[in-house]
């Protein structure tokens, strides 16, 4: 079973307490090995090495050593090792000196056969030779110590001392392994005891305890001694067998992460040791262009692209942080120690790198996206299925902003308790007709004549006040509302639009309309009945779309239809997109507005003045007219105006106004008679 998150051989940073506490651990080690090879005599090894007993141990603890027996799910630890049965005969038998050699020489071909770093390789041949001299000086304080010339065979009064010796190997061992796995992934020592000290404890006094049997084999049938090599092999299957349906419980099958379940466990571990001031991080990702992957060529690559992300996030977190899948292309990472807000941002900028950095797959190069969902404890929920849910929420709001990564934020989560009391308050406003629409003019920057008014909605909350359309129009996009309040929108504009030019106030109204509402096929239809039922012109009212509306191909046909109707459109918040020339070229669009971020800054920036001014030009190369957002003081439309922008917008010419006022405000500008409004349009 493979285990894409094991990164033990990744090796730590000089200096760090995991670095100080390998290198310690190792100097310690090769000292007692030195120690321990300078009491073994030539002559004593030459001697051994003519038994064949010699080398069956040797084969023994060698074979012993290379498939461990696993029986805790913290693959970190290593398992236990069979070999130890042999080594610790070996030591009560012939003495520490030889233990330690066979050991040596186990643990360095088990390296080379698994590939293991160098480090690792070091630091396993120290922590053994460390526990085989602990329990050595416990054998030697009851008068034991056996050489190759004075085997020692043991007898029924010496099991105090061998049960002390197999302690102290066993502790000794547990406290080295354990606090390097404790420092590699960040948890607590007592953490990692509890979930590996018990369960190896078991299977250490198995191997220790029959370890007396071996050395009474040895002394009196030496060729017996290879048949404890059966009930070995039945502890090491059973156990593998026992480990392999722990593991496909827990473990997804195709990239061997952990799945749903694990998560959970490992996140409420985190959540119970998580200490005060300290956060734990949820991230929830989402990878786009699977099923394109599994359309063009088949599951099979699919799967392989699935294993390959998962290889990526696991190697894009720190060691001890958690990368699940939970099915599909959903994934899961969770950090058991995080900073602050930014350290999470920036371990999930790192993820979503991962996700969409360019895959090669069958001689095919695939450029993938992701979408990471941030939801913090204690900030955002208390446990993991709250931790889960609230990082759903920050995904989604990642897919629809196109940002990549979002953090949760309660005040855009559709199903908080707050959000659904706004959605129902909304709902009721929308059936009691309490949203109002407050007018903004568009002005001639050359002549200061006015071009325009645009209509925006206004909604004033009986117990919140005046809630911006940025908090509720998302609410309405997300649900059926939206569509009613577009008809409001649009009936409203067209009856105030009727008021104005049948007044001699013949100004264009503009109407913001959403990505759903152009998937509406009824909504050029409301025009031309609103239209004809005012007796207005097409040219009477204009549509502002957005970039982004306007790279979808579902909505052409309704752009088509608008287009056919006499309709303008006007491409607004430009520059924020993805709009082209091309589109730009092909689109019915009569205007394009500068977004006033780029706006309010030309002043200031000198970049930004260069991305108007190439806008501007760009526009009126099109023999389109150029309106810029955001015109907050005179400097700035001065700099428009020299730059050739047909239009302004803003705070400098006019706050949005409700109709009465505007009514008063253009009347002073363009003109007209209210009186001539014709009947049956009410004024």
């Amino acid at each position: 079973m493979t285990d894409p998150t094991d990164t033990r051989d990744t090796g730590p940073r000089v200096g760090t307490p995991l670095w100080a506490f390998l290198a310690g651990s190792t100097v310690i080690g090769f000292t007692a090995l030195v120690v321990a090879m300078l009491r073994l005599h030539l002559g004593d090894v030459v001697d051994l090495a003519r038994t064949p007993l010699f080398w069956v141990l040797a084969v023994l603890v060698i074979l012993g050593e290379l498939r461990p027996v696993m029986v805790s799910s913290a693959t970190a630890v290593g398992g236990t090792y069979p070999s130890t049965m042999f080594t610790f005969a070996v030591l009560l038998h012939i003495g520490l000196p030889v233990a330690v050699l066979m050991q040596v020489v186990a643990v360095a071909i088990n390296g080379v056969v698994t590939r293991k770093a160098w480090f690792r390789v070091m630091f396993n041949v120290a922590q053994s030779t460390v526990a085989l001299t602990a329990a050595a000086v416990v054998l030697g304080l009851f008068g034991i110590v056996p050489s190759p010339a004075v085997p020692w065979v043991p007898t029924g009064g010496d099991l105090p001392a061998i049960a002390l010796a197999g302690v102290a190997y066993f502790a000794t061992r547990a406290l080295l392994v354990c606090g390097a796995v404790a420092l590699h992934e960040r948890r607590s020592l007592l953490r990692v005891l509890k979930s590996t000290a018990g369960p190896q404890s078991m299977v250490y006094a198995g191997l220790l305890g029959l370890a007396p049997l071996v050395v009474i084999v040895m002394d009196e049938s030496p060729g017996l001694v290879p048949l404890f090599v059966a009930p070995l092999a039945a502890v090491y299957f059973t156990a593998t067998l026992s480990m392999r349906h722990d593991h496909q419980a827990m473990h997804d099958e195709l990239t061997g992460l952990p799945n749903r379940k694990l998560l959970n466990v490992s996140t409420e571990e985190a959540l119970a040791e998580a200490r005060e001031g300290e956060k734990v991080g949820f991230f929830l990702l989402d990878l786009h262009g699977l099923k394109q992957v599994n359309d063009t060529l088949g599951h099979p690559v699919g799967d392989r692209l699935l294993q390959l992300m998962a290889h990526r996030l696991t190697h894009s977190v720190r060691p001890g942080d958690v990368v699940a899948r939970l099915g599909g292309d959903e994934f899961a990472v969770l950090l058991p120690r995080i900073r602050d807000v930014q350290a999470a941002r920036e371990v999930a900028a790192r993820l979503r790198v991962a996700l969409t950095e360019s895959v090669r797959l069958e001689g095919m190069s695939f450029d993938l996206d992701g979408s990471v969902g941030i939801a913090l404890y204690p900030d955002h929920a208390p446990d993991f299925e709250l931790l889960l849910q609230r990082a759903d929420v920050a995904m989604y709001l990642a897919k629809e902003s196109r940002n990549g990564v979002e953090l949760y934020q309660a005040d855009k989560d559709r199903n908080s308790p707050e959000r659904l009391g706004l959605f129902g308050d909304l709902r009721r406003a929308v059936d009691n007709r309490e949203l109002r629409l407050h007018y903004q003019p568009k002005v001639d920057l050359a002549d200061g004549s006015v071009q325009g008014m645009e209509a925006l909605l206004r909604w004033r909350h009986p117990v919140r006040g005046t809630i911006a359309p940025s908090e509720f129009i998302p609410l309405a996009e997300q649900s059926y509302l939206m569509r009613q309040i577009t008809e409001y929108v649009i009936e409203g504009a067209l009856e105030q639009a009727a008021r104005w030019w049948h007044a001699g106030l013949r100004v264009q109204v503009a109407v913001n309309v959403s990505a759903r509402d152009l998937l509406d096929s009824a909504l050029p239809d409301q025009l031309e009945v609103g239209l004809a039922r005012y007796s207005l012109p097409p040219e009477a009212i204009q549509l502002e779309v957005t970039e982004r509306v306007l790279t979808g191909e579902q909505s052409h046909d309704t752009i088509k239809a608008l287009a056919a109707l006499g309709v303008p459109l006007a491409l607004d918040d430009f520059g924020t997109g993805y709009s082209s020339l091309i589109r730009l070229q092909r689109l019915v669009v009569a205007e394009v507005k500068i977004d006033s971020s780029f706006v309010t800054r030309i002043a200031e920036s000198e970049d930004d003045d260069r991305i108007v001014r190439s806008i501007v030009d760009l526009v009126r190369s099109l023999g389109l007219r150029s309106v810029a957002e955001g015109v907050e003081s005179d400097e700035i439309a001065i700099r428009l105006a020299e730059m050739g922008c047909c239009m302004g917008q803003g705070w400098l010419f006019s706050e949005p106004m409700p109709a009465a006022e505007a009514t008063v405000w253009l009347r002073e500008r363009v003109g007209g008679n209210l009186e001539e409004a014709p009947a049956g349009v009410s004024v």
